[in-house]
């Protein structure tokens, strides 16, 4: 009996210690914090937003490390990567790729694969522009683009609502601008917009919890940073040799066409597209979503 106390001790300590976290030091001597599972290759996962933390993306990060190794962070003045303001000396495109490129080095990461959701998708592509020989592969999950046709045509997310929950978003996004600031108002709004990300509904409350941690000045200051600086980074990536997965779903908020232009304009890129699916693959599609990531990156 004591035997297998002590090697299920010995079982719980090797899985608790397969998980660690610390802080990169960044250019301006602010932190970025991360968060590390499982042993392999590494995989960094970039969250979208912009303006949120990357605990969203822990039990993502905790399914894909059982072929690799993942790493979360948390994009500066987000969760624990405090920064004392917030501006557009502090926050840009640049500064944010030159985080990863400094999280990359404070890891003794010669090499590493990409994986940027949403928001995360386009910063990915930037930093591809800016450090093609750090990556392996890059997957594009349910990016924003390489370019900013995201902000051209209709408003995706209310188009993937119904009347009642246009209303509402309404009446919530009234509220919040003129002031109402508290957490009722962020979870109403983000109840109303949750059914547009997610083809499964019983999804919802978790999205909805997950849009009240959106930062609107982070968010701001990244939209204008891009609009300023004509973001487009196609010129460039269709240089980018190395493999390439765009994966999103086919009733996604991001347009199909969006991930048709980024397969267009890498070289080595392969297009999934998963029906019955919206923003977020991994809860839509859990299977075909972790299936075809997995053998992407040991192909």
């Amino acid at each position: 009996m004591k035997n297998i106390f002590l090697l299920s001790l010995l079982l719980l300590l090797s899985k608790t210690s397969a998980q660690t976290e610390g802080f990169a030091v960044n250019k301006d001597s602010s932190l970025t914090y991360y968060k590390i599972f499982g042993k392999g290759q590494p995989l960094l996962i970039i969250n979208g937003g912009p303006g949120m933390s990357s605990n969203g993306f822990e039990e993502m990060a905790k399914i894909l490390s059982k072929e690799q190794q993942t790493i979360i962070y948390d994009q500066r003045g987000t969760g624990k990567s405090k920064l004392t303001e917030l501006n557009s000396e502090t926050i840009s495109m640049q500064i944010m790729a030159d985080d990863i490129e400094s999280l990359r080095k404070h890891l003794k990461i010669e090499t590493w694969s990409i994986l940027g959701h949403s928001f995360g998708g386009m910063l990915a592509s930037y930093y591809a522009t800016l450090c093609p020989e750090s990556i392996n592969k890059l997957i594009l999950s349910s990016s924003g683009g390489v370019d900013l046709t995201l902000l051209q045509g209709k408003n995706l997310i209310e188009a993937g609502l119904n009347q009642m929950q246009r209303d509402s978003l309404n009446y919530w996004n009234d509220k919040i601008a003129k002031g109402d600031t508290s957490y009722k108002a962020k979870l109403g709004r983000g109840r109303a917009m949750a059914p547009a990300y997610v083809f499964n509904q019983k999804y919802v409350p978790i999205i909805a919890e997950r849009l009240t941690q959106n930062n609107a000045t982070i968010n701001g200051i990244l939209w204008a940073d891009m609009t300023n600086m004509k973001f487009d980074c196609k010129s460039k990536l269709i240089n980018f040799k190395n493999p390439v997965l765009i994966i999103q779903g086919k009733q996604d908020i991001v347009s199909n066409e969006i991930g048709e232009i980024a397969h267009k304009t890498f070289p080595n890129s392969k297009l999934v597209f998963l029906d019955n699916c919206k923003h977020y693959g991994w809860l839509d599609a859990t299977a075909e979503y972790v299936a075809e990531v997995t053998i992407f990156l040991e192909n």
